[in-house]
């Protein structure tokens, strides 16, 4: 086979050098190919295309964290070429959702030995995708404040977290899914393609991103603790102030303008979103000993009832 591997030296603020060894020692006697390219965030929209045009990998692989994964997986949407991941970033959210190993040659081992699985991803306002978490307001709000003031790991998190508890504002919400509109008052609101943030806490525990929909998650009421928990705990959250609604397509307004993120990147204040499921519409690399939560079928879930 021959992996495109594409490296973003930027992603979680940590050298890139330890996975460029790797890889080169991994394939030094091995018959495969492959092709390191680097990322540099301004024209990858461009060049990426035109590396897999030029080399015609069998797969390509994304180094870094979610972000970076989200660049390539974006080039990648229904040509049928496989994406393998390498955890390079900082939050590696859907490496943990898809039990890819931590470690360099694990993770290798992954894009040689794995299966290819159709995973699904949400189209977002008609020209974005989230392939694991997007949201609107408080965890927003901290990925705004963590973006604008560069910070880096846990001690960064733990500051703009601070700063985000002395503002937090209730959110009058409408939802809209099928014919069935739901009103609420909210901390905030989890598009979840998947079942946790990339610090490991569960919000979706029976999420899936190979059921062929994806879940609304409604925070009513969150304690201190249970905000902190978004950072720092793998527990379930109080089902008492979560709802989950199954859908695979939504339409969501706010009263106001609110703070909106995609897969751990910024995108602005928004007061409305529409979101749609596109089954099976980007190929992974995954273990073959995966035990990911396979969820229930679209069908079981047409009725859009409500999990407490």
């Amino acid at each position: 086979m021959t992996f495109l591997f594409a490296i973003n030296p930027a992603s979680g603020g940590t050298d890139k050098t330890r996975w460029e060894t790797g890889i080169r020692t991994f394939f030094a006697d091995s018959p495969h190919q492959f092709h390191l390219f680097h990322l540099n965030g301004e024209t990858d929209e461009q060049t990426l295309p035109q590396q897999i045009k030029q080399y015609k990998p069998d797969r390509v692989v994304a180094v870094g964290g979610d972000g970076t994964i989200k660049i390539v997986a974006t080039c990648l949407l229904d040509t049928g070429i496989p994406l393998g991941v390498l955890p390079a970033g900082s939050a590696n959210g859907m490496a943990r959702e898809l039990e890819i190993p931590t470690d360099v040659d694990g993770s290798l081992a992954v894009l040689v030995d794995g299966e290819t699985r159709p995973t699904d991803v949400v189209l977002i306002n008609g020209d974005d995708i989230c392939l694991h978490l997007s949201d609107i307001g408080l965890n927003a709000q901290l990925v705004q404040h963590y973006e604008k003031n560069n910070l880096r790991g846990k001690l960064g998190y733990l500051r703009s977290v601070v700063n985000v508890l002395k503002k937090r504002r209730l959110l009058r919400i409408s939802i809209t899914i099928g014919d069935t509109c739901v009103e609420r008052a909210a901390l905030m609101v989890v598009l979840a393609n998947a079942r946790m943030y990339g610090t490991g806490a569960v919000i979706n525990p029976d999420g899936s991103p190979f059921d062929g929909h994806f879940e609304v998650v409604i925070f009513r009421r969150l304690s201190v603790w249970e905000i902190v928990k978004l950072f720092w705990q793998y527990k379930p959250f109080d089902p008492r102030n979560v709802e989950i609604f199954p859908a695979t397509s939504i339409t969501i307004e706010t009263h106001r303008k609110v703070y909106f993120q995609v897969d751990g990147e910024y995108r602005g204040k928004v007061n409305q979103i529409k979101a749609a499921i596109k089954p099976g519409a980007l190929l992974m690399v995954l273990p073959k000993s995966a035990s990911i939560v396979p969820g229930s079928t679209t069908e079981e879930l047409a009725d859009n009832s409500v999990k407490h």
